[in-house]
């Protein structure tokens, strides 16, 4: 990929508040043209500190940001040519909806003729056509959260950002906003950096997730690369549901390793990833939904006796907490069929999954 592919470039970026401490260390990153980018992480991780610099509200300590490849530390928000959508809209309750619109627009010179035409189209683009006339707080939340979705889109940025745009909204329209904002990036072939804490929004939306932790990130690949193959521990459980087992491994075969099980006699088979060899310990990360119940004998590298300590009904799934291997919170998602409908609490079963789908990983905290 060339750099005229490469939208933005973060090169070598730290961020210190008070000279000690740095809160983003030496961040690299790419952002692709036309492509949605989340940065995920937990509150303090540093991405919104990031979102933040490539906006231009904070300046870096070090390093560099570039905006098709123009270096833009030194250049003021309102000269970035950025679209921002925050968590709280932001939009300016004096104004009707075209009017908070056209502000940007009047602050580029643009005359009343195409600012009309602009306004129009970004909210015929939100389905928001007849609001024009509308003030921000005769609409529904969602309604405002498409405004500043408009209003971000009116003058044809060549990148959006979002920060938690959905955070204010209840569960319902947050899903129904998410698709949204995702068919707005897909017409219109936007590049969208977005901010969440939300794991499943971000694998809902994006087409690369960066996972941020301690200022570093973690991660930065496909939603899918991300769930099915995480490269730590700490990925791996940040990352939709997992399964953690911790021991020491025992035995190193190259593409696996065995590891012997903390307090318990088992010693399980699973890939190798991201340990050294043996004798270090290591964090076994296995996808609930990849676990069999009732394998037949001989036929999975893992097999162990599981009590089931407690069942929900989930309808096209029944979610059950075993204690296998000494952990009482071993989750297995078990589809509704009728093979397994006399399972009941306290029952005890054979569990099984297979070394490919159980990742050693490093030890985490």
């Amino acid at each position: 990929m060339s750099n005229d592919d490469h939208l933005v470039r973060f090169v070598d970026i730290q961020k210190s508040y008070d000279g000690i401490s740095l809160v983003v260390k030496n961040l690299n990153l790419d952002v692709t043209r036309g492509e949605f980018l989340t940065m995920l992480g937990p509150s303090g991780s540093g991405k919104t500190t990031c979102l933040m610099m490539l906006a231009g509200f904070e300046p870096a300590t070090h390093g560099e940001i570039y905006l098709k490849e123009r270096p833009i530390n030194r250049v003021p928000p309102h000269k970035r040519g950025i679209g921002m959508v925050f968590q709280n809209y932001a939009l300016f309750p004096h104004m009707t909806v075209g009017e908070n619109l056209a502000f940007p627009l009047e602050v580029r010179g643009m005359d009343k003729s195409e600012r009309e035409d602009r306004v129009k189209r970004a909210l015929d683009m939100v389905q928001l056509g007849k609001f024009g006339d509308r003030r921000p707080a005769q609409l529904s939340g969602g309604q405002q959260q498409r405004v500043a979705v408009a209003r971000a889109l009116v003058f044809d940025p060549d990148l959006v950002l979002m920060d938690e745009p959905l955070g204010a909204l209840d569960k319902n329209l947050r899903e129904q906003m998410q698709y949204e904002i995702k068919h707005i990036h897909e017409n219109l072939g936007l590049t969208v950096v977005y901010v969440t804490h939300d794991q499943s929004e971000a694998l809902t939306m994006s087409n690369r997730i960066a996972v941020f932790d301690d200022g570093i990130i973690q991660q930065c690949d496909p939603p899918e690369v991300l769930y099915e193959k995480p490269l730590n521990a700490f990925v791996a459980n940040f990352i939709g549901e997992n399964n953690r087992l911790i021991g020491k491994v025992v035995e190193d075969n190259g593409d696996t390793v065995k590891v012997d099980i903390d307090d318990d006699e088992g010693t399980v088979v699973a890939k190798k990833v991201n340990v050294e060899g043996v004798g270090v310990r290591s964090t076994l990360s296995l996808r609930p939904e990849r676990v069999t119940v009732n394998p037949e004998p001989g036929s999975l590298p893992n097999i162990f006796s599981g009590r089931a300590e407690e069942l929900i009904y989930l309808g096209d799934h029944i979610r059950t907490r075993f204690t296998v291997c000494g952990h009482d919170d071993f989750i297995v998602k078990i589809p509704n069929s009728a093979q397994h409908a006399h399972l009941k609490e306290g029952d005890t079963v054979n569990i099984g999954w297979n070394a490919e789908d159980c990742r050693a990983l490093d030890p985490s905290d």
